[in-house]
Protein backbone atom coordinates (compact mmCIF):
# COMPACT_ATOMS: atom_id res chain seq x y z
CA UNK A 1 0.00 0.00 0.00
CA UNK A 2 2.73 2.31 0.99
CA UNK A 3 5.10 2.00 -2.38
CA UNK A 4 1.57 2.01 -4.15
CA UNK A 5 1.15 5.39 -2.65
CA UNK A 6 4.51 6.79 -2.90
CA UNK A 7 4.62 5.62 -6.86
CA UNK A 8 1.30 7.66 -6.96
CA UNK A 9 2.49 10.82 -5.96
CA UNK A 10 5.59 10.56 -7.67
CA UNK A 11 3.19 9.90 -11.08
CA UNK A 12 1.63 13.58 -10.09
CA UNK A 13 4.89 15.75 -9.36
CA UNK A 14 5.81 14.56 -12.96
CA UNK A 15 2.35 15.42 -14.22
CA UNK A 16 2.12 19.10 -12.37
CA UNK A 17 6.12 19.78 -13.60
CA UNK A 18 4.85 18.90 -17.11
CA UNK A 19 1.96 20.48 -16.55
CA UNK A 20 4.00 24.16 -15.66
CA UNK A 21 6.18 23.76 -18.51
CA UNK A 22 4.27 22.50 -21.13
CA UNK A 23 3.26 26.16 -22.00
CA UNK A 24 6.65 27.34 -22.75
CA UNK A 25 8.32 23.85 -23.56
CA UNK A 26 6.39 22.64 -27.21
CA UNK A 27 7.54 20.13 -29.65
CA UNK A 28 9.66 22.59 -31.56
CA UNK A 29 13.10 23.05 -32.45
CA UNK A 30 13.43 26.40 -30.86
CA UNK A 31 11.56 28.25 -27.65
CA UNK A 32 10.78 32.06 -28.64
CA UNK A 33 10.26 35.02 -26.02
CA UNK A 34 9.84 38.51 -26.57
CA UNK A 35 7.75 41.26 -24.92
CA UNK A 36 5.56 44.15 -25.94
CA UNK A 37 8.21 46.72 -27.24
CA UNK A 38 6.45 48.76 -30.27
CA UNK A 39 6.69 49.20 -33.18
CA UNK A 40 9.06 45.47 -32.91
CA UNK A 41 7.17 43.34 -31.04
CA UNK A 42 2.87 44.25 -29.95
CA UNK A 43 0.31 41.88 -28.67
CA UNK A 44 -2.28 41.77 -31.04
CA UNK A 45 -4.99 42.58 -28.57
CA UNK A 46 -2.60 44.92 -26.16
CA UNK A 47 -1.69 43.13 -23.17
CA UNK A 48 1.04 41.54 -21.53
CA UNK A 49 1.08 37.93 -22.63
CA UNK A 50 0.64 36.84 -26.28
CA UNK A 51 1.42 33.77 -28.16
CA UNK A 52 2.04 32.93 -31.70
CA UNK A 53 -0.03 34.33 -34.03
CA UNK A 54 -1.54 37.01 -32.13
CA UNK A 55 2.05 38.52 -32.06
CA UNK A 56 2.53 41.26 -34.34
CA UNK A 57 5.52 43.82 -35.33
CA UNK A 58 8.53 44.70 -37.06
CA UNK A 59 10.73 41.88 -35.15
CA UNK A 60 8.41 39.61 -35.04
CA UNK A 61 7.67 39.70 -38.96
CA UNK A 62 11.47 39.30 -39.91
CA UNK A 63 12.12 36.36 -37.47
CA UNK A 64 8.61 34.72 -38.51
CA UNK A 65 10.69 34.92 -42.31
CA UNK A 66 13.90 34.34 -41.08
CA UNK A 67 12.59 30.94 -39.54
CA UNK A 68 10.70 30.14 -42.40
CA UNK A 69 13.15 30.52 -44.51
CA UNK A 70 15.55 28.46 -42.40
CA UNK A 71 12.96 26.00 -41.99
CA UNK A 72 13.60 25.72 -38.16
CA UNK A 73 10.44 25.18 -36.05
CA UNK A 74 9.59 27.38 -33.39
CA UNK A 75 6.74 28.58 -30.56
CA UNK A 76 6.48 32.21 -29.99
CA UNK A 77 5.19 33.86 -26.68
CA UNK A 78 5.01 37.25 -25.61
CA UNK A 79 4.99 38.16 -21.66
CA UNK A 80 5.65 40.36 -19.10
CA UNK A 81 7.83 41.29 -17.59
CA UNK A 82 11.13 41.80 -19.40
CA UNK A 83 12.96 40.15 -16.51
CA UNK A 84 11.67 37.29 -16.94
CA UNK A 85 11.68 36.96 -20.63
CA UNK A 86 15.51 37.45 -20.07
CA UNK A 87 16.16 34.74 -17.82
CA UNK A 88 14.55 32.15 -19.23
CA UNK A 89 16.72 32.59 -22.81
CA UNK A 90 19.96 32.91 -20.60
CA UNK A 91 19.18 29.97 -18.56
CA UNK A 92 16.84 27.46 -20.74
CA UNK A 93 18.27 25.19 -23.77
CA UNK A 94 16.91 25.65 -26.52
CA UNK A 95 15.39 29.23 -25.84
CA UNK A 96 15.62 32.65 -27.31
CA UNK A 97 14.36 36.11 -26.83
CA UNK A 98 14.05 39.17 -29.07
CA UNK A 99 14.40 41.88 -29.28
CA UNK A 100 17.90 42.23 -27.37
CA UNK A 101 20.52 44.96 -27.16
CA UNK A 102 23.62 43.71 -27.78
CA UNK A 103 26.10 45.42 -25.01
CA UNK A 104 29.17 44.28 -23.75
CA UNK A 105 28.54 42.67 -21.01
CA UNK A 106 25.99 40.42 -22.37
CA UNK A 107 28.02 39.19 -25.41
CA UNK A 108 29.17 35.94 -24.11
CA UNK A 109 25.79 35.49 -22.13
CA UNK A 110 24.29 34.82 -25.83
CA UNK A 111 24.47 33.80 -28.97
CA UNK A 112 23.39 36.18 -31.34
CA UNK A 113 21.48 36.97 -34.61
CA UNK A 114 21.01 40.06 -36.69
CA UNK A 115 20.99 43.03 -36.42
CA UNK A 116 17.24 42.89 -36.60
CA UNK A 117 16.64 46.82 -36.54
CA UNK A 118 17.86 50.37 -34.36
CA UNK A 119 17.27 51.55 -31.21
CA UNK A 120 18.26 55.15 -31.74
CA UNK A 121 17.25 58.38 -29.29
CA UNK A 122 16.97 61.08 -31.76
CA UNK A 123 15.28 64.42 -32.01
CA UNK A 124 12.53 65.13 -34.68
CA UNK A 125 11.27 68.28 -35.81
CA UNK A 126 8.48 69.49 -38.37
CA UNK A 127 8.96 68.96 -42.00
CA UNK A 128 9.07 72.50 -42.69
CA UNK A 129 11.43 73.40 -39.47
CA UNK A 130 14.75 75.02 -40.00
CA UNK A 131 16.40 73.75 -37.30
CA UNK A 132 19.71 72.11 -37.78
CA UNK A 133 21.83 70.31 -35.19
CA UNK A 134 25.32 69.33 -35.06
CA UNK A 135 25.36 68.28 -31.10
CA UNK A 136 23.21 67.67 -28.34
CA UNK A 137 24.30 71.11 -26.72
CA UNK A 138 22.90 72.85 -29.65
CA UNK A 139 19.38 71.84 -28.58
CA UNK A 140 19.55 73.99 -25.45
CA UNK A 141 18.04 76.96 -27.21
CA UNK A 142 14.84 74.98 -28.00
CA UNK A 143 12.02 73.78 -26.22
CA UNK A 144 11.95 70.36 -26.39
CA UNK A 145 9.32 67.55 -25.50
CA UNK A 146 9.93 64.30 -23.99
CA UNK A 147 8.74 61.13 -22.11
CA UNK A 148 8.29 61.60 -18.47
CA UNK A 149 10.32 58.70 -16.88
CA UNK A 150 12.00 57.32 -20.35
CA UNK A 151 15.71 57.18 -20.21
CA UNK A 152 15.86 59.35 -22.89
CA UNK A 153 14.23 62.35 -20.86
CA UNK A 154 16.35 61.46 -17.83
CA UNK A 155 19.33 61.79 -19.68
CA UNK A 156 18.37 65.16 -21.12
CA UNK A 157 17.67 66.25 -17.53
CA UNK A 158 21.00 65.19 -16.01
CA UNK A 159 22.69 67.45 -18.85
CA UNK A 160 20.18 70.34 -18.25
CA UNK A 161 18.58 70.54 -21.07
CA UNK A 162 15.38 70.71 -19.11
CA UNK A 163 12.05 68.94 -21.57
CA UNK A 164 9.30 69.25 -21.43
CA UNK A 165 7.73 66.36 -20.11
CA UNK A 166 4.27 64.21 -21.04
CA UNK A 167 2.38 60.96 -19.75
CA UNK A 168 2.68 59.72 -23.53
CA UNK A 169 5.00 59.96 -25.61
CA UNK A 170 2.83 60.07 -28.28
CA UNK A 171 0.96 63.47 -26.84
CA UNK A 172 4.78 65.20 -28.02
CA UNK A 173 3.71 64.32 -31.90
CA UNK A 174 0.78 66.38 -31.56
CA UNK A 175 2.81 69.02 -29.65
CA UNK A 176 5.52 69.40 -32.31
CA UNK A 177 2.69 69.87 -35.80
CA UNK A 178 1.46 72.06 -33.32
CA UNK A 179 4.34 74.39 -32.61
CA UNK A 180 4.08 73.75 -28.64
CA UNK A 181 7.39 72.69 -28.51
CA UNK A 182 10.27 72.41 -31.14
CA UNK A 183 11.86 69.18 -31.21
CA UNK A 184 10.87 65.66 -30.13
CA UNK A 185 13.61 63.71 -27.96
CA UNK A 186 12.42 60.06 -28.67
CA UNK A 187 13.39 56.95 -29.79
CA UNK A 188 13.73 55.76 -33.18
CA UNK A 189 11.46 53.95 -34.88
CA UNK A 190 9.35 54.06 -32.41
CA UNK A 191 8.39 57.37 -32.02
CA UNK A 192 7.44 57.27 -36.16
CA UNK A 193 5.65 54.58 -35.41
CA UNK A 194 3.59 56.51 -32.26
CA UNK A 195 3.37 59.79 -34.69
CA UNK A 196 1.93 57.81 -37.33
CA UNK A 197 -0.79 56.17 -35.39
CA UNK A 198 -1.66 59.51 -34.48
CA UNK A 199 -1.80 60.87 -37.96
CA UNK A 200 1.27 62.60 -38.02
CA UNK A 201 3.70 62.01 -40.65
CA UNK A 202 6.72 63.85 -42.36
CA UNK A 203 8.75 64.51 -39.71
CA UNK A 204 12.27 64.45 -39.99
CA UNK A 205 15.13 63.33 -38.03
CA UNK A 206 17.40 66.26 -37.29
CA UNK A 207 20.19 65.23 -34.21
CA UNK A 208 21.00 61.17 -33.74
CA UNK A 209 22.59 61.38 -30.40
CA UNK A 210 22.78 57.56 -29.32
CA UNK A 211 22.70 54.11 -31.49
CA UNK A 212 22.51 51.25 -30.36
CA UNK A 213 21.24 47.58 -32.64
CA UNK A 214 18.88 45.39 -31.20
CA UNK A 215 19.13 41.52 -31.91
CA UNK A 216 17.79 37.91 -31.58
CA UNK A 217 19.48 36.38 -28.60
CA UNK A 218 19.57 32.50 -28.67
CA UNK A 219 20.86 30.50 -25.54
CA UNK A 220 24.57 29.73 -25.56
CA UNK A 221 23.27 25.67 -25.92
CA UNK A 222 21.50 26.02 -29.25
CA UNK A 223 23.66 24.65 -31.84
CA UNK A 224 25.91 27.21 -34.15
CA UNK A 225 25.28 25.52 -36.80
CA UNK A 226 21.42 26.41 -36.21
CA UNK A 227 22.88 30.26 -35.28
CA UNK A 228 24.64 30.57 -38.82
CA UNK A 229 21.70 29.47 -40.57
CA UNK A 230 19.86 32.04 -39.09
CA UNK A 231 22.08 34.27 -39.38
CA UNK A 232 22.33 33.68 -43.39
CA UNK A 233 18.78 34.18 -44.02
CA UNK A 234 18.35 37.56 -42.46
CA UNK A 235 21.75 38.77 -43.98
CA UNK A 236 19.77 37.39 -47.63
CA UNK A 237 16.95 38.52 -46.82
CA UNK A 238 18.40 42.18 -46.21
CA UNK A 239 20.48 41.89 -49.31
CA UNK A 240 16.68 40.87 -51.03
CA UNK A 241 14.86 44.15 -49.52
CA UNK A 242 12.62 42.14 -47.46
CA UNK A 243 13.85 44.04 -44.13
CA UNK A 244 13.31 46.85 -45.50
CA UNK A 245 9.67 46.20 -46.87
CA UNK A 246 8.54 44.54 -43.54
CA UNK A 247 9.77 47.89 -41.94
CA UNK A 248 7.35 49.90 -44.44
CA UNK A 249 4.48 48.19 -43.12
CA UNK A 250 4.79 49.79 -39.89
CA UNK A 251 6.68 53.42 -40.45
Amino acid sequence: MIKRLLLALASASVLLINTGHAEESPDTDLVLLTENFPPYNMAKNGKNFAQDENINGIATDIVREMFKRAGITYSLTLRFPWERVYKLALENPGYGAFVMARLPDREKLFKWVGPIGPDDWVMLARADSKITLETLNDARKYKIGAYKGDAIAETLTKQGLKPVLVLRDQDNARKLVGGQIDLWATGDPAGRYLARQDGVTGLKTVLRFNSAELYLALNKDVPDATVARLQAELDQMRKDGVVDEIMGRYL
